[in-house]
């Protein structure tokens, strides 16, 4: 394929993606009720079921943080997992990756385990 077709196939997929967004948002100006509806609660904040702390700014609790953490934590242990996959086939690297990765998930089991000691994974 020339240069010419790559530029052109981007311009048509920039020019067909620029329509679509510009589309959706005009079927949204649209399509809208006239007058949006009204209540009494409209406005109020909502966070996780819990009414939110009187002030000037609204607090959560840690732990939802932490758990927000945990689930970062083993997703990019995750990604880490499928390159070791692929390479762990590999006849020349079988010992080696195996070490490699027993470290790395060593050092994340004694992540958790330390969360779990601190009581930090209990719900209350």
């Amino acid at each position: 394929m020339s240069y010419l077709g790559t530029y052109a196939t981007l311009g048509l997929a920039l020019l067909v993606g620029t329509v679509l967004f510009l589309a959706a948002f005009g079927l949204n100006r649209l399509l809208r009720p006239a007058r949006p509806a009204t209540s009494p609660g409209r406005f109020e904040p909502y966070e996780c079921g819990l009414d939110a702390a009187p002030g000037p700014w609204a607090q959560t609790r840690i732990r939802y943080y932490v758990y927000a953490y945990l689930y970062v934590l083993f997703a990019v242990e995750s990604v880490f997992l499928f390159p070791w996959a692929v390479v762990f086939a590999r006849p020349e690297f079988g010992a080696t990756a195996v070490v490699e990765m027993a470290i790395f998930v060593a050092v994340l089991a004694l992540g958790l385990l330390y969360a779990w000691r601190k009581k930090v994974l209990r719900w209350e």
